[in-house]
């Protein structure tokens, strides 16, 4: 089917030692893909890492240097999060955004967790389950928290304020399995599927990236799904950047011929090379045809300069040769 949605995905990568630059890269590039009719702009999320730590901050501040283009987490762990306080900033943003963001999430214990529980969950242990999600969904839809009321001259509410009501149903789970696929489907969620995958029934990632697919849709049939791989088109490229380019899929492609590790993670190859090429990799990708919404994402480790290249070959030569308008 044609892509009716196109939108970019960017980790907004800076030096520790100065990091405000890198952070208003990041605003300028959403800005940018706003100007070249993108429909959405997500941003990844980082802890202890030179990446955005604080997706809901920078989106906060990109709703008001921006219009139109929504604007997405691809994704928020929230094992490092208080569901509670984290759907009061979502909804505070959402409303900032006049009804633009669409929240990623995901569930499982903090990345290296037994060497950050100390800083993050010192005196608590913590349910990290899918139950951590649906706490989450039930703030953000409203539903009743407390029965406080009234108390002398303060009047307190019985849901999270302030109560955003169209934000409920732009909730995205990132799933990289069968049993996300179907949970984030019977939640009422839309659901993210990227780059990986968990390797649980072979070892061809399209076809597992294409089961996950259909799992949540016969779970929630009129839910959105999004595919997010990496492309990196050269049509306007300079030689030095396409030279780049090509040595930095080439580092990362060994990992997409096996499953990784214990939990046997599978890469998706990075597509790079012209226009034309591309679409006719993803036309032929197992999974890419039954989806109408993308969110490619942007290599991490480019310079701005190169960025902006990107985006403007995706938004001019690859997103209409994959049927998708500009807004």
């Amino acid at each position: 089917m044609p892509i009716n949605k196109l939108g970019f995905l960017t980790i907004g990568l800076f030096d520790g030692a100065d990091p405000r630059p890198g952070h208003e890269s990041t605003l300028e590039i959403i800005q940018l893909g706003e100007q070249l009719g993108f429909d959405s702009a997500w941003v990844r999320h980082r802890h202890l890492q030179y990446g955005i730590s604080s997706p809901v901050a920078v989106l906060a501040a990109a709703s008001q240097r921006t219009s139109r283009i929504h604007l997405g987490t691809a994704v928020i762990p929230l094992g490092w999060e208080n569901p509670l306080r984290l759907a009061e900033d979502l909804a505070t943003v959402d409303l900032l955004s006049g009804g633009r963001l669409e929240p990623g999430v995901s569930v499982g214990p903090p990345m290296h967790y037994d060497r950050v529980k100390p800083a993050l969950y010192p005196d608590t242990e913590e349910d990290f389950s899918y139950e951590r999600v649906a706490r989450l969904l039930r703030f953000v839809r409203g539903e009743t928290v407390t029965d406080a009321g009234v108390e002398g001259f303060e009047v307190f509410s019985n849901r999270i304020e302030p109560h955003s009501p169209g934000l409920g149903g732009r909730m995205w789970y990132g799933g990289a399995s069968l049993r996300s696929a179907r949970w984030a489907g019977e939640n009422g969620m839309n659901f993210l599927t990227s780059s990986v995958v968990k390797a649980e029934e072979s070892e061809d990632f399209a076809q597992i990236q294409l089961s996950h697919i259909r799992t949540f849709r016969a779970a929630n049939p009129g839910g959105r799904v999004s595919q997010g791989l990496v492309v990196i088109p050269t049509d306007s490229a300079s030689a030095e950047q396409r030279a780049k380019y090509e040595a930095y899929v080439e580092a990362r492609t060994p990992r997409t011929t096996t499953p990784q590790g214990p939990a046997r993670m599978l890469f998706a190859r990075d597509l790079v090379g012209p226009s034309s090429q591309i679409a006719e990799q993803l036309a032929a990708h197992a999974a890419f045809p039954e989806v109408s919404e993308v969110a490619f994402a942007l290599p991490f480790s480019f310079d701005h300069e190169d960025y902006v290249q990107i985006l403007t070959d995706i938004a001019g030569t690859l997103g209409p040769a994959l049927g998708w308008t500009p807004t």
